[in-house]
């Protein structure tokens, strides 16, 4: 096995890993990957860019600890794109919660920090056709 596998088997244990604790209602598992140095969030339902580790902590600890289950879930098409000390991995996320029927698009932006992966920027997107009518794109001129 090579480097890049073993990168990529790691990360996504992880993410895995935090998302086995997050459907059982404990948020641990992210709040442990999740950099407390640097740190950003987009959601769908999150107006603003979350900008610091202690403010997602607060939202999620609010929102989502204890509150938050699913029987399954769906982790589809990962992907882990990596170099030197930096890793992205996208996937799709499928889960009927006891909050939401969830339907992501994830990317996680993985950094090395001393010996550790932390996620420094997560961005979850709903999965949705969209609202756009492309047939009525301008030709240009």
């Amino acid at each position: 096995m090579n480097k890049e596998n073993n990168l990529e088997e790691k990360i996504i244990s992880l993410e895995k890993g935090a998302l086995d604790k997050w459907f059982k209602g404990d948020t641990s598992g992210y709040l442990d990957i999740w950099s407390k140095n640097q740190f950003s969030y987009f959601d769908g339902a999150v107006e603003h860019r979350v900008d610091t580790y202690n403010d997602i902590k607060e939202m999620v600890l609010k929102n989502v600890e204890g509150k938050l289950f699913a029987d399954t879930y769906n982790f589809e098409s990962p992907r882990v794109q990596a170099v030197a000390d930096m890793a992205v991995l996208t996937y799709q996320l499928y889960a009927k919660t006891s909050l939401i029927d969830m339907q992501y698009n994830c990317i996680e932006v993985y950094q090395l920090e001393a010996d550790e992966w932390k996620v420094i920027h997560s961005t979850w997107s709903f999965i949705r056709p969209m609202d756009m009518d492309f047939n009525q794109a301008k030709g240009i001129v």
